[in-house]
């Protein structure tokens, strides 16, 4: 047993301490106390600031797939640049070679996706940003390829869409002028202004009328709906293409009759809602009627060109 001596400065002398049990108790007491918070805090500070292993590991994990997340992101987006200048270049140029109609833009966007597996967790804003551009860039690569098809198709067929493209002027340039242009004009018969769906060229009475490309003859004379335009041809070129010639003194062509460009299918005349001799020849793409004179390009040389789109474009009475 050990015991506690203290020196006793007026007796010269080391006395003997007696330690009471309430005092042993207490400095036990206080001892237990001290490790426990010692070792609470201690604790704490592992937890909260010093990461074991494990958890290094795995932040160091979280870490490079945040950045390798960021870096897909990058390359998506990169590569979502480039297709978009060969969206833009198959809309502007490939398609428009071939007479087509730009992709609607729904064709484009990818279906809608779902998150909800995602909530409650932190990186669900990551992964979802990231998903989208993903799911976009992957629905518009498969839109172009589809788009590449159809225009490779087109292209093997090109000798045929050409030969089925409006080409030329339904009466010989010598033959006729321009009176009357596409757009709004006023009718000399009608007496009120209206939309002008083709152009008008006068000619004398029994001039000769051209097929402007290849086709097939759908209306020869007076067809249904045609009644305004007396005596006329509609010729179904094929690949969204047709032409329409009114007013004709007569037809030199019948229904079915297939023709080639530059063959004649009748001559001018006044009939139907006309004023004068002249033929109105309308142009339909695709379902709608455009102007006439953007498809003059095989008969006419550059200034040529300028001066009947700049005749069909003055602002005038038409002729029916």
């Amino acid at each position: 047993m050990k015991f506690i001596y203290r020196y006793n400065p007026h007796t010269l002398s080391y006395e003997k301490v007696s330690v009471t049990l309430k005092e042993r108790l207490k400095k036990v007491s206080f001892t237990v106390l001290f490790a426990v918070v010692t070792g609470v805090l201690m604790t704490v500070l592992f937890v909260t600031v010093i990461d074991s292993p494990k958890e290094a590991a795995l932040k160091r994990e979280i870490a490079q797939y945040r950045r390798e997340l960021r870096t897909l992101e990058s390359r998506v987006e990169r590569d979502g640049q480039v297709l978009e200048d060969l969206e833009s270049r198959d809309s502007a140029v490939y398609r428009t070679i071939f007479g087509a109609a730009p992709l609607r833009p729904e064709a484009r966007r990818p279906e809608p996706h779902s998150f909800d597996h995602l909530e409650g967790y932190d990186c669900k804003g990551e992964i979802q940003r990231v998903t989208l551009k993903v799911d976009s860039l992957s629905q518009r690569l498969y839109a172009q390829s589809l788009s590449i098809d159809e225009v490779f198709k087109m292209a093997g067929s090109k000798q045929q869409r050409m030969a089925a493209m409006p080409a030329i002027m339904p009466i010989r340039k010598n033959d006729c002028n321009i009176v009357s242009g596409f757009g709004m004009r006023y009718h000399p018969i009608l007496h009120h202004r209206r939309m002008h769906t083709g152009i008008d060229l006068t000619a004398q009475q029994g001039t000769p009328v051209y097929a402007t490309a290849d086709g097939v003859v759908t209306i020869a004379g007076r067809g249904d709906g045609t009644s305004g335009y007396g005596i006329c041809v509609v010729v179904n070129h094929g690949y969204g293409y047709q032409t329409l010639y009114g007013h004709l003194s007569k037809t030199t062509v019948r229904v079915g009759h297939r023709v080639k460009r530059g063959e004649m299918v009748g001559t001018v005349g006044h009939t139907g809602l006309a004023q004068g001799n002249h033929l109105h020849y309308e142009v339909i793409q695709n379902g709608n009627k455009v102007n006439p004179v953007y498809f003059f390009f095989n008969d006419l040389s550059p200034a040529e060109y300028e001066e009947v789109v700049e005749a069909a474009n003055r602002e005038g009475q038409c002729l029916s």
